[in-house]
């Protein structure tokens, strides 16, 4: 079975090659790992104590950085390796202050995963969330190399618990200890006779409750907000666009609206401005003479929006009308109540929030006009929605501790 697994690892790096000369992203993907096994030589010296970390890409990393940080505050002899997956992950982070050495991850095969950990010499490694490279994995439990899982979340669908999975199985008992997030995850290891296991909860809940605790000033915002309700579309997607802005030519006209797309190249902004019915402006235009005049504020940078959600009155998260929502929790944090489309039923947080009437979902551009409007004018209601999220955030936070105080060094 692993000669198939490195198979079509060869074949899926190879169909990056091939993809990387028509897609910007496959190419920063090739590139970034170009001659990295020689780069990673002249990085790190063997006599470190290097913690490594790796994600996928930014969600999984902001998942992970409460970790990343107070491992770092309790153990400063330590040096920080953060690798990451995805393009959309390392570009963005990859001058984090707080991490020594910020990578692509090698892709994984037996040649790649030797050297690196040779190269690298870590003293304890972290995976978050998911990311199963079997090449490393085995490495490092052949070099018992402790090997920890951060808010791990198992589904039945996965390969590991399937008939056909027996290979896969084997390959999580290199893991030193999983940290998964809820009870589930934990019967489904356990079913597999995986028993290092603890439930520590969902690490993101620590780093949203940080990040409004820390509330970064806007002050042209506040300005372009004054005292009008202001809702706010949080990595959206075009067609959760399309129904905020068909709200828009019926809707309140005092409404101040805030759009972060998920994705912000100049060609997207572009799409998304000649389809607004009222006065927009980028936020890399923003100043005090544009800012009195504009209703719609459109987000053309990355790092600032979990920020934002503080002015917000109502927020709408994108992505379910597509794969699935984006973070909620971190509209959540600020007592923000919250609306996204239907597919939401794979993330907890979404569905527990629906129940307690903090979330609400729409279905369609008649239905979301509905809600807005019932919030809008039901002041009770919106309090209490406010006060649901404010408190199912406090109520789940401390997954970071738990980790930590587990970990011995």
């Amino acid at each position: 079975m692993r000669f198939f697994y490195n198979l079509g690892i060869y074949l899926y790096n190879f169909g990056i090659f091939i993809y990387s000369f028509f897609n910007i992203k496959a190419k920063k993907w090739w590139v970034g790992r170009k001659n990295i096994l020689q780069k990673s030589e002249y990085l790190f010296n063997k006599n470190e104590n290097i913690a490594w970390f790796h994600a996928a890409s930014l969600g999984e990393f902001e998942q992970g950085r409460t970790v990343i940080e107070k491992f770092k505050s309790q153990h400063p002899e330590f040096k920080i390796l953060l690798t990451f997956f995805s393009p959309s992950g390392y570009e963005v982070r990859k001058n984090y202050e707080t991490a020594d050495y910020v990578l692509y991850l090698p892709i994984d095969t037996p040649f790649n995963a030797k050297k690196f950990i040779e190269i690298l010499n870590p003293k304890i490694v972290f995976f978050i969330k998911y990311e199963f490279w079997f090449n490393y994995l085995k490495i490092l439990h052949d070099k018992k190399i402790p090997i920890y899982l951060i808010s791990g979340i198992f589904r039945p669908q996965q390969h590991f618990f399937k008939f056909y999975g027996n290979w896969f199985r084997k390959q999580l008992k290199h893991f030193t200890h999983f940290f998964v997030q809820n009870e589930k995850s934990m019967e489904l290891l356990q079913s597999i006779g995986i028993f290092n296991v603890s439930i520590s909860g969902d690490t993101r809940f620590d780093r949203v409750f940080e990040i409004s605790t820390i509330k970064k000033s806007f002050p042209l915002i506040e300005r372009f907000k004054v005292s009008y309700p202001l809702i706010l579309a949080g990595s959206s997607w075009e067609a959760d666009e399309d129904i905020l802005i068909d709200f828009m030519k019926t809707g309140n006209a005092d409404l101040r609206y805030i759009i972060a797309p998920h994705e912000i190249h100049k060609e997207r902004i572009q799409q998304l401005q000649e389809k607004l019915p009222l006065q927009s402006l980028l936020f890399s235009e923003l100043n005090e003479t544009k800012v009195e005049n504009a209703k719609i504020l459109i987000i053309d940078n990355i790092g600032i929006l979990s920020h934002l959600y503080q002015y917000a009155t109502i927020a709408l998260i994108g992505g379910g009308f597509g794969k699935g929502i984006h973070n909620i929790l971190e509209a959540a944090t600020f007592g923000i109540p919250i609306l996204f489309g239907p597919n939401y039923h794979k993330f907890s947080e979404a569905v527990q929030l629906i129940a307690k009437e903090g979330a609400f979902e729409f279905t369609d551009n008649k239905d979301f006009k509905s809600k807005i409007d019932l919030l809008l004018n039901d002041k009770k209601l919106l309090e209490d929605a406010k006060k649901i999220c404010l408190n199912y955030v406090n109520a789940n936070k401390g997954a970071t501790e738990i980790i930590l105080q587990h970990i011995n060094l």
